[in-house]
């Protein structure tokens, strides 16, 4: 495997076909020798050396800072209360790694996936290449694959590792792209022809006598959350199943010292950056598909640096042993960085577990902004002004992507349903998945467009992954079950509810278990109990439609029609119901009633 890069030359990976806002700190504690370390600078007097790991996820081309409540994080006070902080903005987290690294000269920067993906226009426009070129500047040595690197398929994927032009798009700064300057590591992603990963399993991170290797997974249920095409050809496999057989790779090669980088995530008890994860007991505060793979994954791993669920949090789980070990995410869109202290033996070469301390920091704006990330926006930008700057409409106050129900949801729901009815009069209602909604609108303005101006650029955002809105009859008792799998089968741990357009109404009861939670008596639209036997014009995205999100009814329809592309809709709505004049408010999420 290749060592640690130097900064200075091109790496090819090969594709088959004071950082303010201390947060949690967590630490597994037992004392070293007082004189047990080296000096820091790689001598061999000292057993033990100190390497550093900062880590993050999910970026998601976030390159400037995120507006509204994407770009803020909470913080708990003392007394108990939470407010919030501005968080994020690629030329702040490179001030803040830069600075962090400082006076570590054993350091190592992790990513745990979707560094790209349902990005906003500045990098989505581009097919993600700006932001490719930013992590290159932040000196990112490795990340694993999330589910958002295979929204473009497989080949795009290794086009982001290896470089060249787009194939339909060309170059768009007349020099060749030159990719990634890290690893892409997939190793439970296999290509079904010839049955091995697509990308590489693992890499090594060595700095003279100390060796770290690092493996690499998205989720195994990426088909189910992923369109089909960007999957084609592929088999996930199980996350912990993987890095156990990939870890006894390391060792036979004498690598004792590991890291698992997991697109999959949990969910902590508080949604305070700096909540303590183990205050109620070692991994009482953390649930989610990661506290199961945690509790699955070999004793070998030391650490696991995890994302997905776009949380924060530093805690520690039992390892199979029983004994506990650091799991980490730093929510998301660059607004936390993660700084964990992996104490390495030099006698046995692997971490010293019970030394590993963690916490998450704050990636605050009140630092200088690195220059070489303001040159990169701005270049990026010059390109995409004229398509970004556009209006598209007009709204009287923010827009929020927030709550089971969100206005943000509601509204797109309402855009695609009018557009359902340009296609086809009959169109009765329309639904949206609500990972498909990736951000809200913001009244306050951006840039020099006005307060309450909409821009391309915001729509974008909004909606990045250019579905096409498809029209299918379904039965009113397919609709019925529908509405159930939003809190059943895949997704009854977790349910996802669908953003209804205005007309569609029904009591969620949260009291309830399974498909129960869905009131069946209390569906109604435009006032009238839905008829199982009747027939219903459903508008939905081509994601949805394909039965993904766990929703496979949906995948059933008849009479498919497809429209134009979901943001074309949104923006097309905006304009024929918005001007200067009559800025559109915000849906009032009200269309599903929540007993809990």
């Amino acid at each position: 495997m290749p060592a640690a890069p130097r900064r200075t030359g091109r790496r090819t990976y090969g594709l088959l076909a004071t950082a303010a806002g201390l947060a949690t700190m967590a630490a597994l504690t037992a004392a070293l020798p007082a004189d047990a370390h080296g000096d820091g600078n790689g001598s061999r007097h000292g057993r033990y050396q100190d390497v550093q790991l900062l880590s993050f996820n999910d970026l998601h081309g976030n390159l400037e800072p995120p507006a509204g409540s994407s770009g803020r994080v909470t913080e708990r006070q003392a007394d108990g209360t939470s407010k919030t902080v501005d968080a994020g903005g690629v030329e702040y987290l490179a001030t803040h790694l830069r600075r962090a690294r400082a006076g570590h000269p054993y350091s190592i920067t992790a990513a745990g996936g979707d560094m790209v993906g349902a990005s906003p226009l500045l990098s989505g426009l581009f097919h993600d290449e700006p932001t490719v070129e930013a992590l290159n500047k932040l000196d990112l040595d490795v990340t694993s694959v999330g589910n958002h690197e295979f929204d473009e398929g497989a080949r795009e994927l290794g086009r982001l590792q290896n470089g060249g032009c787009h194939p339909t798009d060309g170059c768009y700064t007349g020099k060749r792209f030159r990719g990634a300057d890290f690893p892409y590591l997939a190793a439970n992603v296999l290509d079904d022809r010839t049955g091995k990963p697509i990308l590489k399993p693992y890499w090594v991170w060595k700095k003279k006598d100390v060796r770290i290797g690092f493996i690499g997974v998205t989720l195994k249920g990426t088909p189910g959350i992923v369109s089909a095409d960007g999957v084609k050809g592929l088999t996930f496999k199980d996350e912990a199943e993987t890095i156990n057989k990939y870890a006894k790779v390391l060792q036979r090669q004498g690598v004792r010292s590991i890291v698992a980088l997991i697109h999959e995530g949990g969910y902590p008890a508080s949604g305070d950056y700096n909540y303590d994860c183990d205050s109620p007991g070692a991994g009482s505060g953390l649930s989610g598909p990661i506290v199961d793979i945690a509790r699955n994954v070999t004793p070998a791993v030391d650490a696991l640096v995890t994302g997905h669920t776009h949380q924060a949090y530093v805690c520690t789980v039992p390892d199979p042993s029983g004994r506990p070990r650091m799991v980490t995410s730093a929510a998301s869109f660059g607004r936390l960085y993660t700084d964990t202290t992996l104490t390495y033996d030099r006698r046995t070469g692997d971490i010293v577990r019970t030394a590993v301390k963690s916490a998450n920091h704050v990636v605050t704006r009140d630092v200088p902004r690195a220059a070489d990330m303001t040159d990169l926006i701005s270049r990026w930008n010059t390109l995409a002004a004229p398509i970004g700057n556009r209006p598209i409409g007009y709204i009287s106050a923010d827009v929020d992507n927030t709550g089971t129900e969100s206005p943000m949801g509601d509204l797109i729901a309402d855009a695609q349903l009018a557009h359902g009815r340009e296609l086809d009069p009959r169109t009765s209602l329309a639904l949206m998945n609500p990972g498909g909604v990736r951000a809200g609108l913001t009244y306050a303005a951006k840039g020099g467009e006005g307060d309450g101006v909409v821009t391309y650029a915001e729509g974008f955002t909004v909606q990045p992954f250019a579905n096409t809105v498809n029209l299918q009859d379904f039965t009113g008792a397919q609709l019925i079950q529908v509405l159930k799998e939003q809190v059943s089968g895949v997704n009854e741990a977790a349910p996802k509810i669908l953003q209804p357009s205005a007309g569609l109404t029904y009591t969620l009861d949260l009291t309830k278990s399974g498909a129960d939670r869905v009131v069946t008596d209390s569906i109604r639209l435009n006032g009238a109990p839905v008829d199982p036997a009747a027939t219903y014009r459903v508008a939905t995205n081509s994601f949805l439609a394909g039965g993904g999100d766990g929703f496979p009814t949906l995948g059933q329809g008849t009479g498919d029609l497809v429209g134009s592309d979901d943001l074309t809709a949104l923006a097309h709505y905006l304009t024929a119901n918005s001007s200067a004049g009559s800025p559109l408010a915000p849906p009032k999420a009200d269309r599903i009633t929540v007993v809990r």
